[in-house]
């Protein structure tokens, strides 16, 4: 599906004072390039690019100048770094019959049997790939079917089953995603060592007057032991 939409061509591109009178108008400063022609300095308004925006990274876009319509896609979007609102865009002009290569978002679907059966977590290599293909095959999206995932067999680019028309770029083998098992938790520390303290000997209580530490900590004064009774004095006769 294209999207049509109006632009203006800007004068005085690159102009702080320009740049920010197009900003405070609700227009977003954008620059068309690639191709055989020139790059070329252009607005347009911000409910127009949201509706771009919402159709996708790679939706093609025709955009009606005064010198006639330019058929192109979004390369770049920069935002405001407090605002977080779209501050300029890179449009890349394309021609629907030559391939180009673009980056399309990766979707898992279906459930894996191992999940359950095993507690395993389905982790997602890859989650967005690259391919190439005329403007109007792009997909969407790329759905990856789960349910044949196993435990020892991890879903990868060659089990992709797409369109002839779309071609992957890059490693056929490179893992999309895999499922992971959870390791049994080591015995704590803190238990351990409780049972190699029961383990151990008992010390011999001391009867030293030295200073020791009560169960808080708090600083003690040992008891002395009592010393032994004198023995009786014998009476004199």
């Amino acid at each position: 599906m294209e999207i049509k939409v109006n632009a203006e061509v800007r004068e005085k591109a690159g102009i702080k004072g320009v740049l920010s009178s197009i900003r405070e108008a609700k227009k977003v400063p954008a620059v068309i390039y690639g191709g055989n022609k020139g790059p070329v300095s252009i607005s347009l308004t911000e409910k127009d690019l949201q509706t771009i925006l919402k159709s996708g990274a790679n939706a093609i876009v025709s955009l009606t100048l005064p010198a006639g319509a330019e058929t192109v896609i979004i390369k770049e979007v920069q935002y405001h770094v407090v605002k977080d609102t779209p501050n300029h865009v890179d449009f890349q002009r394309i021609s629907m019959d030559r391939k180009i290569e673009v980056t399309v978002p990766v979707k898992l679907a279906g459930e894996s049997a191992d999940v359950k059966i095993y507690g395993a977590m389905v982790n997602q290599v890859i989650r967005e790939l690259r391919v190439r293909c005329l403007p109007g095959d792009i997909p969407h999206e790329i759905v990856v079917d789960i349910k044949p995932l196993t435990i020892n067999k991890p879903v990868t680019v060659a089990d992709l089953k797409l369109s002839d028309k779309i071609e992957i770029v890059g490693d056929a083998a490179r893992s999309i995603v895999q499922l992971m098992l959870f390791k049994e938790e080591e015995e704590a520390p803190a238990a351990a060592a409780a049972t190699d303290a029961a383990a151990a000997p008992a010390q011999p209580e001391s009867s030293s007057t030295k200073g020791k530490k009560d169960e808080e900590g708090n600083l003690t004064k040992g008891t002395a032991a009592a010393p032994a009774a004198a023995p009786a004095a014998k009476d004199k006769k």
